[in-house]
């Protein structure tokens, strides 16, 4: 802001809050210097979002205390950390073999951002929307998955655990991963480990089963045969 914005600015202020006004020429001259110093580099206005008055009303507002012009400095500062945070660099237009010149078209973009000369280049994320797409919802009816069964079977051999997980429901097998391992207490959905001990009470092994333990079997066959049962 130059020295009239900021003159328009502290009488604005005046009006929203009397304590603050200067009728001496001396006193205002100080007081026009001092907001300048430390908002000169702040714009009154931007296209988009920020307004020093905006922020000077809410401060009137919220604070028994008279505004200062670090309150208003500062609240720029979050203002403009709000709209970097938001940013996403675009492609620069320049050739990337010019480091130089990708790097001013970088740099110039954020800086234009934080001074609220053009807004953040904001980039969302994929959601979910309300509605599936007819053409999706019929193919994963026909296909019964998102995994085509040909894909399926070209992964097992990279995750046999989820493999054999897949093919005990199928078959209606109980499924050992299901539970909790009472022997070398690996939560559900983890496969047993050879945990060994030794003389100091310490491990000395936690290497990864192929087969889980007896005991698991047992345990997830009385865990389906509740389930049916219930059902």
């Amino acid at each position: 802001m130059d020295r009239r914005e900021i003159a328009g600015l502290l009488a604005y202020m005046g009006r929203l809050d009397p304590r603050t006004m200067r009728t001496d020429p001396g006193e205002l001259r100080d007081q026009v210097d001092q907001w300048q110093e430390l908002l000169g580099d702040v714009p009154l206005a931007t296209d988009y979002g920020w307004d020093a008055r905006t922020a000077i009303r809410s401060h009137v507002v919220s604070s028994p205390y008279p505004v200062l012009p670090v309150d208003v400095a500062r609240q720029w500062a979050k203002h403009s950390a709000d709209r970097l945070a938001r940013h996403t660099d675009p492609v620069p237009t320049a050739d990337p073999d010019d480091v130089e010149s990708w790097r001013a078209e970088l740099l110039g973009t954020r800086h234009a951002v934080l001074a609220g000369q053009r807004p953040p280049n904001e980039q969302r994320a994929i959601t979910s929307g309300a509605t599936v797409d007819p053409a999706v919802e019929a193919r994963l009816r026909a296909i019964g998955s998102c995994i085509p069964p040909a894909v399926r079977a070209d992964l097992a051999r990279f995750r046999p655990t989820r493999a054999a997980r897949e093919a005990a429901a199928v078959e209606g097998r109980p499924d050992p991963l299901a539970v909790r391992c009472e022997w070398c207490q690996a939560p559900a959905g983890e496969p047993c480990r050879n945990r060994r001990m030794g003389l100091d009470g310490g491990a000395r092994g936690n290497a990864r089963r192929s087969k889980p333990h007896p005991s698991r079997l047992d345990l997830a066959a009385a865990a389906l045969h509740r389930q049916e049962s219930a059902a």
